[in-house]
């Protein structure tokens, strides 16, 4: 069987998945591109962020990309201006809760960001100037727990406004319009 392998700018209100059966009517990846039966979605976004998806019809692949060793690029709006100190905050590990049970973040890369890629696009408009500044990080990771980036950017005491993967490993989003597929040969 040959297998095929996605790229996604996955758009903010959406969610990761082809089938969802609550109730709540949600949109789904199916809904932007015809996918090939058995196509999955290698790890999540949640609904409220956008950015890179890799989807592979391949179960094997998927569980390659979602190992330890591959990075994990977001670029994330804070509410409020970021100090260094909440930088090497995060940098170093904060503690937050996953699953009930208390968990230190790996060190990761963090840095601030003075201005985004004209590439990233607009995205949903979050506020006006009038609630206050904002101001945007660049944050690398090794790992992906349940809503790590926003649950360690609030402990830090600057709550996620608006997240957007840009990277796993060297695939990044460049090039793609949000909303955009586009099918890849390997990943």
């Amino acid at each position: 069987m040959t297998h095929q392998h996605f790229i996604l700018y996955k758009p903010h209100g959406y969610i990761s998945q082809f089938i969802y059966e609550k109730k709540r009517n949600k949109k789904k990846l199916g809904e932007l591109y015809d996918f090939p039966e058995g196509t999955m979605a290698i790890g999540r976004l949640d609904e409220n962020s956008e950015g890179l998806l890799l989807l592979t019809t391949d179960g094997m692949v998927s569980e390659n990309i979602r190992s330890k060793k591959v990075e994990k690029e977001y670029y994330v709006q804070l509410d409020g201006l970021i100090t260094q100190t909440a930088i090497e905050q995060l940098r170093n590990g904060v503690e937050i809760g996953i699953k009930g049970e208390k968990y230190i973040t790996k060190q990761c890369e963090v840095e601030a960001l003075q201005g985004l890629p004209s590439w990233i696009g607009e995205g949903r408009r979050v506020r006006d100037e009038r609630h206050g500044p904002t101001s945007w990080i660049r944050i690398v990771l090794t790992e992906g727990k349940f809503r790590q980036v926003r649950k360690m950017t609030a402990k830090v005491g600057f709550p996620t406004l608006r997240l957007v993967r840009v990277r796993i490993g060297n695939i990044n989003l460049e090039g793609l319009q949000v909303g955009g597929v586009k099918e890849v040969q390997f990943l």
